[in-house]
């Protein structure tokens, strides 16, 4: 599974990019679009809302199950990625790049040391 170093990642297989000006962009990982097979619609988030951490923030329904998002961090949802409503199918493409799902303005920066690191996250992963 590919787990970029750059990256840090929660235990619901989300992953956490720090963009400039307080930004992060969310995904889900190489692994969890690997588990979830063929994804046909992703129900996201809508720009203005707030999410909190562990919240339920949107859907990824595949060709196997409908999986819920959750927030692996609290902020305000300042941008989605709408070409996903016309090409799902970039999650599973390309789920570090084109099939990122959305940018929170943190509420909390702190909140970031509680995820983890690549080498935990390939920990959890290899099982």
């Amino acid at each position: 599974m590919n787990v970029p170093g750059e990256l840090r990642y929660s235990a619901d297989h989300e992953w956490v990019r720090v963009e400039d000006g307080g930004r992060v962009r969310i995904g889900i990982t190489d692994y969890a679009q690997d588990a979830l097979g063929d994804v046909v619609f992703i129900d996201l988030p809508s720009v203005g809302a707030t999410v909190a951490t562990g919240a339920v923030f949107g859907e990824v329904e595949s060709t196997k199950s409908v999986s819920e998002l959750f927030a692996p961090l609290s902020g305000l949802v300042v941008a989605v990625n709408d070409d996903l409503e016309a090409a799902p199918e970039s999650v599973n493409d390309d789920p570090y790049g084109d099939g990122w799902i959305c940018e929170l303005e943190l509420a909390d920066a702190a909140e970031l040391d509680d995820l983890m690191d690549p080498a935990a996250y390939s920990a959890l992963i290899e099982g």
